[in-house]
């Protein structure tokens, strides 16, 4: 079984345009979207009706939440996040506000390697942080209430894998706004077979400037064209 992982494609259309040509291309048997389609990026809209049309599994983001239950003064961010996120709930459609609304915050599934659990921040709340660089001990301890052997999260826009004991954990980075100082769409491909999973992480080229263009002609603030450009942030 090879299952995708995708998230944060914060409405950048032309970077999830081409993660789904590699997809296309790497015989996956599942796709998993792990939270944020929407936020920073010009395309909240299309992104939605994507990963609608493809009929991928998609968990709910923090700024999905933010932005489909109108939470915007429950946070402490201000400044570029607020502004994006209250004009990207102005452009949404009534029914693609609802699928936001409808998304849950994580599954799991069953493979040939064991249980798959993926979540956006935490298992309870996708506004949290999982720091992936914490002691063995409480990842660990962690692995061992979920009953995982991959653990999915995503949120800090940055690929990374580390295996801890008998599971792997992953965050997949981001499609539209990755921060590892390289631009493009992450993906993490996740083959489940043998005695333990393996998981690559891959970065998609795609139509950088299109994107930035778009974040321009929308008058959305001119570091988010930046950070898509340069794949950094300031």
């Amino acid at each position: 079984m090879r299952l995708a992982f995708l998230s944060d494609l914060h409405g950048n259309i032309h970077a999830l345009t081409a993660a789904e040509r590699f997809l296309a291309d790497s015989a996956v048997h599942g796709v998993v979207v792990v939270g944020d389609l929407v936020g920073y990026g010009a395309s909240p809209g299309p992104v939605i009706d994507r990963v609608r049309r493809e009929g991928w599994t998609a968990g709910l983001g923090s700024s999905d939440l933010r932005v489909a239950l109108d939470l915007g003064g429950r946070s402490e961010r201000h400044g570029v996040a607020e502004q994006v996120l209250t004009w990207t709930r102005g452009v949404l459609s009534p029914e693609q506000l609802d699928f936001l609304r409808r998304l849950p915050p994580g599954g799991r599934m069953m493979t040939p390697v064991g249980r798959v659990r993926y979540f956006h921040g935490s298992p309870h709340d996708p506004e949290e942080r999982l720091d992936l660089m914490a002691p063995e001990r409480d990842l660990e301890d962690l692995a061992e209430t979920l009953g995982a052997r991959v653990v999915v999260v995503g949120g800090t826009h940055v690929p990374f894998v580390r295996v801890v004991g008998d599971t792997t954990f992953v965050d997949p980075g981001s499609v539209g706004l990755s921060l590892n100082s390289e631009p493009g769409a992450d993906v993490a491909i996740v083959d489940c077979v043998g005695r333990k999973p393996r998981v690559t992480l891959h970065k998609v080229p795609y139509d950088y400037a299109s994107s930035a263009f778009d974040v321009l002609a929308w008058k959305l603030p001119p570091v988010i064209a930046d950070v898509i450009r340069t794949g950094r942030m300031g």
